[in-house]
């Protein structure tokens, strides 16, 4: 049996109200589970990606949800739905029901474990947001916990169901926006292309030095070994007869 392990779940925030936990989805259940078969019967089909089933979202924010979701999925490959719900049974919290409800949807599934839910649990005021094993590193614990901070947690004491999850959803796709499902990162191949060009830049140089090197042009070294005093003893000697004797003919006296 491959367990599904909590990735990290928040601290309750100081009001008592709200709790949102993270889970990170590792594998289908196995046929014989802790829950019963009717419990995974109950489990409700999707509705697209808002399956508002508490009916608290309402159809203005419900229309700006989907809208961030099917852009997230057109542009990235992540998949994105938001749950509601007033019942968890026959499960015991809400992220046991948002884990079997993710794999019983199959999210992220077509994506490669691109695939993150949101399920909001009205009745308690509380929220769990299930990830692929390919989305912890986008969207990491630290950023679950701002979210609450920021938007879950004041919202939804408020009954401002639509607004949180609008504005935690807006967030969670802003992480996302680098992610392309499919595709080798382009920072790999960037890798690859600095260094190989960093190669060819770095062997050119060197050869261009050792044509030009000074050495090969300086006659100083040449003169050292003695293959230069035949000629040019012979030229400077005579530079300097000249020179004398243009000072000669001046007649210091």
């Amino acid at each position: 049996m491959n367990p599904v392990h909590p990735l990290h779940p928040a601290p309750a925030p100081r009001s008592g109200l709200l709790w949102v936990t993270l889970a990170l989805c590792l594998a289908p259940f196995p046929a014989t589970t802790s829950w019963s078969s009717a419990g995974q019967a109950a489990l409700p089909d999707p509705q697209g990606y808002v399956s508002d089933y508490a009916g608290v979202i309402g159809e203005d924010w419900n229309a700006r949800i989907r809208s961030v979701c099917k852009d997230l999925e057109r542009k990235t490959g992540v998949e994105l739905v938001v749950v509601t719900t007033r019942s968890i049974r026959p499960y015991a919290t809400v992220r046991h029901y948002a884990e079997a409800l993710y794999k019983r949807w199959g999210i992220g599934t077509a994506q490669e474990e691109h695939g993150a839910m949101l399920v909001a649990y009205i009745e308690k005021r509380r929220a769990s947001v299930t990830l692929g094993r390919n989305m912890i590193r986008v969207v990491p614990p630290p950023l679950l916990e701002e979210v609450t901070r920021r938007y879950i947690e004041p919202s939804f004491r408020l009954d401002q169901y639509g607004e949180g999850l609008y504005r935690t959803v807006v967030a969670l796709a802003s992480a996302a926006q680098e992610v392309r499902v499919g595709v080798t990162p382009h920072r790999h191949r960037r890798g690859v292309g600095f260094w190989l060009t960093l190669f060819m830049v770095t062997t050119l140089l060197s050869v261009f030095w050792w044509i030009t090197r000074p050495d090969k042009r300086h006659p100083f070294p040449r003169i050292q070994r003695d293959e230069f005093w035949g000629a040019g003893r012979g030229g400077f000697g005579g530079n300097f007869g000249g020179f004398g004797g243009g000072t000669s003919g001046e007649g210091f006296t």
